[in-house]
C-alpha cells in the first residue's frame, strides 16, 4: 500500500481516500473510508479514459457484473458511479494478499490447502454461472486469501455468456497462460472456460510455476491451444483432480459443482487461513489496514502523519513514535489533520425540520382562503438573487444588508439568519447534494460553505462567470471567456476546460441540468445544447426551442424535459424526442410553456395562462387549472398541493389541490417586480422583490 500522490482524489463519493492498494492500464485502486467508518477497495478508472466509450462501457460492464453476483466467495460491492468525468467502484476491502503474492513470499500451497483452494473458487464459479456472467479472467492476481477463505475479484471483462471473446482491435482481454483456448483462439466462451483458468490457477498454486510457459506471449498462448501444461511438482492425486480441468475441449471439462465435490477438502483444511504462515500474513495485513484506520491516538511529542505511515507500511518499515526514552504507540491519525484534508472533510447533511401539513378538515384554513405566513424578512434580497434554495435547515438567498452584499442562510423554522458570506457573488450557488453550496465570487474563484453553519471548506480558482450545473462528480461553470469548464467536487481540480460551440458563445444560460452523462445547457436566444459531463464534447443541439420565454431543463431518469414553443421530453443521451405538445392562451393563439417541474409520474408547467398536469410517460394531460399561474414562474409541488405564483393583475401565491387541480388557497404579495418561489419541507418558500416569506403546506 502506497501514500496518495499528486493527482489522485482526496475523496471519491462517501469515501475518503487513505492510500493507493494497486494500479494497472484501466486505473487505480484506492483503500477508502466512509463517514461510518467502513473500509473499501476503491477501483478508479484513469480520467483520460473515461471518453473512450469502449473502456467506459467495459467499466459500467465490472459494476453491474459484481453487483449481480451474490456469493461469500467475492468482494460485496458498496457502491458505484459509472458516469462523469471519473467514474469508480466500491467493493468490500479484502484484507489479504492475493495468490501470487502469497506464493510468490511463502512458496507453494500445501495439498490440503490447494484442495480447499479449488473447491471455494469452483463454488464462486458456479454463483457467478448462476448469475448468468462468466468471469473470463481468473488468474492467481485475481484471487485473494484471506482469514475467511479465498475471494475472487476483478470483473473487469466478466460478460453475460454470448459474443466472442477478441475486441474490435483484435486484443485478447486475458492474462496469456491463464484464459481457456477458445478465448485465445476468439471462439464463443462459455462457463468451462472459467473452469480451465482453476485448473491453471491450482497448478500455479500448488507449483509456484505456470501450467504453460513460453518466451514471449504468442509462444505462451501457442502452448494454451496447442501443447501440454506442466505438470512436474503435482501430486498425482492433483494431477488427476486438475488434468480435466486444463482440457483443450471446453465439454470435456468438470462443471464447477463437480469440482467442488472432486476437490472437498480434508477435515480442518480451513485452518489455512486462520493458522501457519498464510495466516499470519494475512493477518499483517489486516493489521495494517486496522492501524490506518482506527480512531485517532494522542502523542505527548510529535506526530507521523499519514503520508508516512502509509509510506513506512508500503516499504515494510515500521514507523513508531519515540518520546522519554521510551518508545510509543504506533500514531494512527494525524494530531492535527493536514489543511487539505479538513477541507475534504465535508460533515453529513442535517436531517430536515419538516413543518406541520395544514388540513382544512381540521380547521387549519378556509379554502380559498388565505393563510398567514409562518415568518417573513424585509428588506434582505438582493436584486440579483435566483429564486431562494432550501437546503435541509436552512434556505439561503442573494443577501443585500446595508449595503453588504452576498449570500446568506437563513433558519428555514423562524427566519432568523444562520450566516453572512459577504466576498461572493449574490446571483450565484447551487446545492452540492444538500452537504455544501458552491457559489463564485467576482474575481471567478469557487467557494463552498456547509449549509448550516457557513464555514468554509475548499476554493478553486476557476475563472467562473456562472455555474451552470452539479452533478456527484463535478461542478460545471462558464468561464469568464465563454468557455465551459469542470470541475471535480472531491479534489477541487479542474477536469476540462472546453469550447462551445461558435454559435452560442456569450449566450449560454445559467439554468443548466446535468444527468445520465450529459450537461444540457440552454442560451438566451432560445435553443439548447448538450455536452458530455466526461471531456465537454458536444453532444446533441436543438435549435429554436424558445422564442420569448426562458428555457429551464428538468432531467430525472435519463430524460430531459423542456418548456418554450412546446413542452417537450427527449432522451438526454441523442435528444432523441419522446413526446412534444404545444399550448394556447386564452385567445386560441399559439402560446409558449413557462418553466418545467418533475414530481413522480408528472409534469407540471404553465400553458398559455394556466398551469397544468402531464404525465412523464406521453405527455398527456392530467388537468388544466384554472387557478392562474404566470408563466414565467415556476409550477412545483409541495405536499399535497401545486404552487405558483400569478402577478398578471397583482402578486398571489396560487395553490391547488394536486390530484384534481381544484383550488387550495391564495396568498396575496405586496405589489413587486421580481418574483420567485423554492419548496421543501412542507413549506413555500416565495421571493417578492427584497422581502422572503416562508408558507405553511396543506
Amino acid at each position: 500500500m502506497n501514500s496518495l500522490g499528486v493527482g489522485d482524489p482526496v475523496r471519491l463519493g462517501p469515501y475518503r481516500l487513505l492510500g493507493v492498494l494497486g494500479e494497472g492500464g484501466m486505473g487505480r485502486v484506492y483503500v477508502g473510508q466512509d463517514g461510518a467508518g467502513a473500509v473499501a477497495a476503491i477501483k478508479v478508472l484513469r480520467p483520460e479514459l473515461a471518453h473512450d466509450p469502449n473502456i467506459a462501457q467495459r467499466f459500467v460492464r465490472e459494476a453491474l457484473a459484481a453487483q449481480a453476483v451474490h456469493s461469500p466467495g467475492v468482494a460485496a460491492v458498496l457502491g458505484a458511479h459509472t458516469e462523469g468525468g471519473r467514474p469508480w467502484i466500491a467493493t468490500e476491502f479484502l484484507a489479504g494478499p492475493t495468490l501470487d503474492q502469497a506464493v510468490d513470499k511463502l512458496g507453494p500451497l500445501d495439498e490440503t490447502s490447494v484442495r480447499g483452494l479449488a473447491a471455494t473458487i469452483a463454488q464462486t464459479l458456479a454463483d457467478i454461472h448462476a448469475a448468468g456472467f462468466i468471469h473470463r479472467d481468473l488468474k492467481p492476481q485475481n484471487v485473494v486469501l484471506t482469514s475467511t477463505g479465498p475471494r475472487v475479484i476483478d470483473f473487469g471483462i466478466a460478460r453475460p455468456e454470448h459474443g466472442l471473446t477478441l475486441t474490435t482491435t483484435g486484443q485478447i482481454p486475458v492474462t496469456p497462460g491463464y484464459g481457456a483456448p477458445e478465448q485465445v483462439l476468439g471462439r464463443r466462451v462459455t462457463p468451462a472456460a472459467d473452469v480451465f483458468s482453476l485448473g491453471a490457477v491450482l497448478v500455479y498454486a500448488a507449483t509456484g510455476r505456470r501450467a504453460f510457459e513460453g518466451g514471449h506471449m504468442a509462444a505462451v498462448q501457442y502452448e494454451v491451444v496447442h501443447g501440454e501444461p506442466r505438470w512436474d511438482g503435482l501430486s498425482p492425486q492433483l494431477h488427476a483432480l486438475v488434468a480435466p480441468c486444463l482440457a483443450k475441449d471446453g465439454a470435456s471439462r468438470p462443471s464447477p459443482g463437480q469440482i467442488v465435490t472432486a476437490f472437498a477438502p480434508l477435515r480442518n483444511s480451513g485452518r489455512v487461513w486462520r493458522r501457519g504462515p498464510v495466516a499470519e500474513e494475512i493477518k499483517a495485513r489486516e493489521d495494517e489496514v486496522r492501524r490506518l484506520t482506527a480512531p485517532l491516538l494522542l502523542s505527548t511529542v510529535r506526530t507521523v502523519t499519514r503520508r508516512r505511515l502509509l509510506t513506512g507500511l508500503a516499504a515494510g518499515g515500521t514507523v513508531l513514535a519515540a518520546g522519554g526514552g521510551t518508545t510509543g504507540w504506533w500514531l494512527l491519525r494525524e494530531e492535527r489533520r493536514d489543511e487539505k484534508d479538513a477541507l475534504f472533510d465535508i460533515p453529513p447533511a442535517v436531517t430536515t425540520p419538516e413543518a406541520r401539513l395544514l388540513s382544512a378538515d381540521d380547521g387549519d384554513y378556509i379554502v380559498d382562503g388565505s393563510p398567514k405566513a409562518l415568518w417573513s424578512r424585509h428588506d434582505i434580497i438582493d436584486q440579483e438573487s435566483p429564486a431562494p434554495l432550501p437546503v435541509r435547515d436552512v434556505v439561503v438567498i442573494g443577501d443585500y444588508n446595508n449595503g453588504v452584499r452576498g449570500i446568506g442562510a437563513y433558519n428555514v423554522v423562524n427566519g432568523k439568519r444562520r450566516w453572512l458570506a459577504a466576498d461572493v457573488q449574490p446571483s450565484q450557488y447551487l446545492s452540492l447534494s444538500d452537504r455544501l453550496i458552491v457559489t463564485v465570487d467576482a474575481e471567478g474563484t469557487l467557494h463552498t460553505f456547509v449549509p448550516s453553519t457557513g464555514e468554509r471548506k475548499w476554493t478553486v480558482e476557476a475563472e467562473a462567470k456562472s455555474l451552470v450545473g452539479v452533478d456527484d462528480e463535478a461542478v460545471y461553470v462558464v468561464t469568464k471567456d465563454g468557455r465551459l469548464r469542470s470541475v471535480g467536487r472531491s479534489d477541487a481540480r479542474i477536469r476540462w476546460t472546453a469550447q462551445a460551440p461558435a454559435r452560442y458563445r456569450g449566450k449560454l444560460s445559467a439554468k443548466g441540468a446535468v444527468g445520465s452523462g450529459r450537461l444540457v445547457l440552454p442560451t438566451t436566444d432560445g435553443h439548447v445544447l448538450a455536452v458530455m459531463t466526461g471531456d465537454g464534447r458536444f453532444a446533441w443541439e436543438l435549435r429554436h426551442q424558445a422564442e420569448k420565454v426562458s428555457i429551464t431543463p428538468v432531467v430525472q431518469d435519463g430524460v430531459v424535459y423542456l418548456n418554450g414553443k412546446t413542452l417537450t421530453a427527449l432522451k438526454i443521451t441523442d435528444a432523441t424526442e419522446i413526446w412534444s405538445h404545444t399550448t394556447q392562451d386564452m385567445y386560441n393563439h399559439p402560446a409558449q410553456w413557462g418553466p418545467v417541474s418533475v414530481h413522480g409520474d408528472s409534469v407540471y408547467a404553465t400553458g398559455g395562462r394556466f398551469p397544468e398536469r402531464r404525465r412523464v410517460t406521453d405527455g398527456g394531460n392530467t388537468w388544466t387549472s384554472y387557478k392562474a399561474g404566470s408563466g414565467d414562474c415556476a409550477v412545483l409541488v409541495q405536499g399535497t398541493g401545486v404552487w405558483m405564483i400569478d402577478h398578471s393583475y397583482r402578486t398571489t401565491v396560487n395553490t391547488v389541490n394536486m390530484d384534481s387541480g381544484q383550488s387550495g388557497w391564495s396568498y396575496e404579495l405586496p405589489e413587486a417586480r421580481h418574483h420567485s418561489i423554492a419548496v421543501d419541507g412542507n413549506r413555500a418558500f416565495i421571493t417578492n422583490d427584497s422581502s422572503l416569506y416562508a408558507l405553511p403546506v396543506f
